[in-house]
C-alpha cells in the first residue's frame, strides 16, 4: 500500500508528465472546412485572393466622389443628381459625373468613378414631386439617357435628387480592397483550434477543405469487480461504470478520439494484458482505479510493467484526487485516475486535458474560460494542499435577501456573480452536475473567506 510520503504538488506534477515526454509530431488529415468546428489546424493557410476582391459599400446609402461633398450640413446641404441604383451581385456599369450620385445597398459594389459613400440617414430624395423622403418606393430612378438614343419631340425625364446634409471623405464607408485580408496573409497558423469565425473567415476565401491534426487516440480503461456496465441492473455491492463515459466526453470535446477497453476486474494479469493492448493501439492510456487501496496498488504495478520510464508520480498533493499516477511507457502518457467519479473527471480536467492538448500541438498557455466571483461562504482548506471545489454561480438579489444573498454577505457590484460552494462527496457525480465550475483553493491558504473574489474555471 502507498503510503504517499512525497506528494508532488498540481503544478510540479504535470510539468514533469509534460516534460518527460517526446515532443509530439501530429499527423495531418484534409478535411471539409464544414467539419473543421473543434479541430486543430495541422498547417498554415493562406488566403488565395484579397477579402474583400472588389471596393464594396459598408453602408446602405449612395456612391459618390467625396470632393462632391465637402462642406455639406444640415443648415448647408449639398445636391446631387442620382443616376441609377448599382445592382447586388453585378459590376456596376454606371459612370458617376462629378456632382451624381449612385444608390447603393451594404456589400454593394462601388463603381470605379466613385470613392465614398453617404449613408442613407443623411440623405433625403428632393426635385421631383412623386418622391419625398428615403427612396425605396415611389416612382424608379430614371437613369441618364445618352443623347444619340432620345427621342427629338420627347421630353426628357426628370433628374431626381439627394440632399446631403453630412460631408463624407474619400474612402468612408467603403470596404477596400484586401482590406480584411490580403492575398497570401496567413490568415490561420498551424496550431490554431478552429472556431466559427475560422469555419466563416475560410468558407469566405473559398477555402473548403483544410488540412487538421488527426485527433489522438485515447485508451480509457474502467477498473474494479464491482462496476458494472450502464445497461446492466446493479447487485448488491455494484455500481454502474461512470467514468468511461465521463472521461469519453472530457476527451472528445478536448479533441481527442475515446477509445473503450471496457471494464476490467481486479487481475494483475488481466489488468496489463488490456493495458498493454491499449498502450500500443492508443497515443495515451487512462486507467481509472477501483476504491479500494489493493486496487490502485494493481493499477500502478500494472503501469510499472508497460515499458520505461514507467511511474513519475504516485501520489499528488490535491483534494480531490490524492492517489493519481503519472506515468510515461515507451514515450506515451499513462495515466492512473481514481475511481470516484467526480476525482477522476476533476483530475482528468489537470492532467488528461493537458497531454491531449499537447499532442494536438496546442501551447500549454493558451487561455482558458473563468470569470470572478464572490464566495457566499467561508470554504476550509488544509494548509500545503491544493483544493478543487465545485461551486454554483448565482446572480445577486438586488430586492430582497435569499439563500444566493446570505446575510452579513459583503454588498455586490451591479452584475457580478455569486459562487456557491458545493459540499458533497468526491463519489457523488452529481455534485458536478450542478456544479457551473471549480474555484482552486491554492496550498499556501487555509481556506477562503466568504465576501472573497474568487477565480472560477468554468466547466
Amino acid at each position: 500500500m502507498p503510503e504517499f510520503l512525497h506528494l508532488q504538488t498540481p503544478d510540479e506534477a504535470r510539468s514533469l508528465l509534460l516534460r518527460s515526454l517526446p515532443d509530439p509530431q501530429p499527423a495531418a488529415e484534409t478535411i471539409d472546412t464544414t467539419l473543421a468546428l473543434g479541430r486543430v489546424t495541422a498547417l498554415p493557410v493562406e488566403a488565395p485572393h484579397p477579402l474583400p476582391a472588389f471596393d464594396r459599400s459598408a453602408m446602405d446609402g449612395y456612391a459618390v466622389h467625396a470632393a462632391d461633398t465637402f462642406g455639406a450640413s444640415e443648415s448647408l446641404p449639398a445636391y446631387l443628381k442620382v443616376v441609377g441604383e448599382v445592382s447586388m451581385g453585378a459590376q456596376p456599369d454606371i459612370d458617376l459625373h462629378p456632382g451624381e450620385a449612385a444608390l447603393i445597398h451594404t456589400g454593394g459594389m462601388l463603381p470605379a468613378s466613385a470613392d465614398a459613400v453617404v449613408m442613407l440617414e443623411y440623405t433625403q430624395m428632393v426635385g421631383r414631386g412623386d418622391l419625398h423622403g428615403r427612396p425605396g418606393a415611389g416612382t424608379p430612378f430614371v437613369p441618364r439617357t445618352p443623347a444619340a438614343h432620345r427621342c427629338e419631340t420627347a421630353s426628357p425625364a426628370p433628374t431626381p435628387e439627394i440632399e446631403i446634409s453630412r460631408a463624407v471623405a474619400e474612402g468612408e464607408n467603403v470596404l477596400r480592397i484586401g482590406e480584411d485580408v490580403r492575398q497570401g496573409q496567413v490568415v490561420i497558423p498551424a496550431g490554431m483550434c478552429v472556431r466559427p469565425a475560422e469555419v466563416g473567415g475560410l468558407m469566405a476565401l473559398g477555402v473548403t477543405q483544410v488540412a487538421v491534426v488527426k485527433r489522438p487516440r485515447v485508451g480509457l480503461i474502467s477498473s474494479g469487480d464491482e462496476v458494472v456496465q450502464p445497461e446492466q441492473t446493479p447487485r448488491p455491492g455494484q455500481v454502474r461504470d461512470v467514468n468511461s463515459y465521463t472521461l469519453s466526453a472530457l476527451v472528445t470535446k478536448t479533441g481527442g478520439e475515446p477509445v473503450l477497453y471496457g471494464i476490467v476486474p481486479d487481475d494483475l494479469e488481466t489488468m496489463q494484458q488490456v493495458a498493454r493492448r491499449a498502450l500500443s493501439e492508443c497515443d495515451l492510456v487512462v486507467i481509472t482505479a477501483g476504491s479500494s487501496a489493493s486496487a490502485r496498488d494493481m493499477t500502478a504495478d500494472a503501469i510499472r510493467s508497460m515499458g520505461k520510464p514507467g511511474v513519475l508520480v504516485h501520489g499528488v498533493n490535491i483534494r480531490p484526487g490524492k492517489p493519481t499516477i503519472l506515468a510515461v511507457c515507451e514515450g506515451k502518457a499513462v495515466i492512473g485516475l481514481p475511481g470516484n467519479p467526480v476525482s477522476a473527471l476533476v483530475i482528468a480536467g489537470l492532467f488528461v486535458v493537458p497531454v491531449i492538448e499537447k499532442l494536438l500541438g496546442l501551447p500549454a498557455d493558451r487561455p482558458r474560460p473563468s470569470l470572478l466571483a464572490r464566495l457566499t461562504i467561508n470554504v476550509p482548506s488544509q494548509a500545503g494542499r491544493e483544493d478543487w471545489v465545485a461551486v454554483r454561480l448565482l446572480r445577486p438579489s438586488p430586492l430582497a435577501p435569499s439563500r444566493s444573498t446570505p446575510v452579513g454577505l459583503p454588498s455586490s457590484g451591479e452584475g457580478e456573480w455569486l459562487a456557491e460552494p458545493i459540499f458533497s462527496k468526491s463519489n457523488l457525480i452529481f455534485s458536478l452536475v450542478a456544479a457551473d465550475g471549480l474555484v482552486r483553493i491554492p496550498p499556501d491558504a487555509n481556506g477562503v473567506s466568504a465576501g472573497e473574489v474568487v477565480e472560477v474555471v468554468l466547466m
